[in-house]
């Protein structure tokens, strides 16, 4: 499936920043506000873009990370070798609880990659309230496709 739409969703919001408590319109969007919402933001792009993801404890996709990132593994959706669109979740300690998720724009090189991200910043990289292009490093790091 070509995710070009779900990049081009994303990249439109670059630049957004929550108001005080997580407030954000993806949570509206979403029916659950004032939470963390890298998850959350992840879903609205794929929507907004017109790709639907599986209700992974939501109808309208996931909010958690670690539910999210076992659904995809438990449903043979992960990849190794990613591409634009993909989902990418992040796992900061190196124990396998996967914190904090994005979407994959590209490949930088060998060790690095970019991505769009909800809810970050360069002060928290989970729950950081903006929505950034950050550059990040492959380690610990799982990707998921959706076709």
């Amino acid at each position: 499936m070509d995710l070009s739409n779900v990049i081009i969703v994303a990249r439109q919001e670059v630049g957004y920043t929550e108001e005080k408590g997580n407030l954000t319109k993806y949570g509206k969007w979403f029916g659950v506000n004032g939470v963390a919402w890298c998850g959350i933001f992840v879903s609205w792009c794929y929507a907004m873009a017109g790709v639907k993801l599986p209700n992974i404890g939501f109808k309208r996709g996931f909010a958690g990370c670690q539910t999210a990132a076992e659904y995809f593994k438990a449903h043979n959706m992960l990849t190794t070798n990613p591409t634009a669109g993909d989902i990418v979740f992040y796992d900061w300690q190196g124990d396998r609880r996967y914190e904090h998720t994005g979407i994959y724009l590209k490949q930088i090189d060998t060790n690095t990659f970019a991505a769009i991200e909800g809810n970050t910043s360069t002060a928290n990289q989970s729950n950081g309230g903006c929505v950034m292009v950050r550059n990040r490093h492959y380690k610990n790091c799982i990707f998921a496709h959706i076709s």
